[in-house]
């Protein structure tokens, strides 16, 4: 098809070997990043102590396997399940920060050493109540940010919870190791509702050097299906989804030498 890159989903430790990684992108040539899953019960925050020693192994897994391919992050929201949700005055929001930060600190030390950045995703209010916001992220990691950790953005999550996206990468300035891109229906990139030329001038005001990743889900899989609310089909098939969004993307580039790898 023409890209770049991969994103390759680390659901459960073992799903995928090293080696066999390897041989793939030896093959395609594609630069790979890993994201995480967090799936019920993987949690870094108001959880028994089980829940959180099981959830620093599986993200351990990940940047093991994102160190052992070469891939330059581990991005995903890395503090509690998708679609957990709990109400939080001040006071129970800065304890959970602060929980946050020392139950991911042993995996920031890991990743440094491992020279992988975890890339910790803000996400919308229907998908948790932690963290939606950049300022928020920016809040909660504080010290941790520039050693083993960095933020990661979805255009689809800004758009639901930022003011204004393009200001929202400026905040996250050098820390933006990741970007994930879609519509603002979850479908292809491009002809939609987003301001791609400003997401663009923001992206390159900041400095970003990565790639461009499409996120999108298809309404076929019925788990992804529900945890995403995908409720019917955003393209055709999802070969011309991921089609339309890079040749949307390759056209909004300003040219060949100053575009994002995708």
């Amino acid at each position: 098809m023409g890209f770049d890159s991969v994103e390759l989903p680390l659901e459960n430790a073992g799903d995928l070997s090293s080696s066999a990684v390897q041989d793939a992108l030896a093959a395609t040539g594609l630069t790979p990043y890993i994201v995480g899953a967090m799936a019920p019960g993987r949690d870094l925050v108001e959880a028994d102590g089980g829940i959180i020693r099981a959830t620093q192994e599986y993200l351990g897994a990940c940047i093991q396997l994102a160190s052992d391919v070469g891939a330059p992050a581990v991005c995903g929201p890395f503090y509690s399940a998708t679609g957990r949700l709990w109400r939080m005055d001040d006071g129970k929001r800065e304890r959970a920060y602060s929980e946050l930060r020392e139950n991911l600190e042993p995996l920031a030390a890991q990743a440094l050493e491992s020279g992988v950045v975890l890339g910790i995703e803000p996400l919308n209010r229907y998908e948790t109540s932690l963290l939606n916001t950049v300022g928020q992220a920016l809040e909660a990691l504080g010290p941790l940010l520039g050693s083993g950790v960095g933020l990661a953005l979805d255009t689809y999550h800004l758009n639901i919870e930022e003011r204004s996206s393009t200001d929202a990468i400026r905040q996250a300035g050098t820390h933006l190791v990741h970007v994930q891109v879609c519509g603002n229906d979850r479908g292809a990139p491009g002809g939609d509702q987003t301001d791609w030329q400003g997401i663009l001038e923001a992206l390159d005001d900041v400095g970003y050097t990565g790639a461009l990743n499409i996120e999108s889900f298809t309404s076929t899989n019925a788990s992804i299906a529900t945890a995403a609310s995908i409720w019917r089909p955003l393209a055709v098939t999802q070969d011309r989804l991921a089609e339309d969004g890079l040749a949307f993307l390759r056209g909004a580039s300003a040219s060949p030498d100053e575009g994002h790898s995708l």
